[in-house]
């Protein structure tokens, strides 16, 4: 029985471990592709507007204060959010999708669509806006149309 255990524990310590070897890799391999799709800096321009509106509410707190914040806040939160994010991603994509994205990222076509992303996302919200506005529109016009 002692035997049995012994093994036992062997083996799930093993797993374990293994585990938290391809969990630490993964991360990494996500830090990468985040640092090169351009998503980190998103992030931490995310952060940097909490901060100035935090600021604009709390204007007593000297400016020293705030940039330490923000710097502390800037390394430390994206460090969280990919932690935050790992099982997201290793849900849909293994870590040859990761790092076949990486080096997409790293082609010239691959940090132009990373640097256009933002500008492309923006753009794109504005203008589903104006077609879900407009689909809404026509179905409240049908919807009267048929006397509702």
């Amino acid at each position: 029985m002692k035997k049995t255990l012994l093994i036992f524990s062997f083996l799930l310590l093993a797993a374990s471990s293994s585990f938290s070897q391809d969990n630490a890799a993964y991360k990494t391999a996500l830090g990468k592709m985040m640092q090169a799709s351009g998503a980190e800096t998103i992030y931490k321009a995310a952060i940097s507007q909490m901060m100035t509106m935090m600021k604009q509410q709390k204007n007593e707190v000297p400016a020293e204060v705030w940039e330490s914040l923000q710097t502390e806040m800037s390394k430390i939160s994206v460090i969280e959010l990919t932690d935050m994010l790992v099982p997201v991603y290793q849900k849909h994509l293994t870590i040859q999708d990761i790092n076949d994205l990486t080096s997409f990222y790293n082609t010239p076509i691959g940090k132009k669509f990373a640097e256009k992303s933002p500008l492309i996302m923006q753009e794109s919200m504005q203008i589903g806006q104006q077609w879900g506005q407009k689909i809404g529109q026509q179905v409240a016009d049908k919807l009267k149309d048929k006397g509702y």
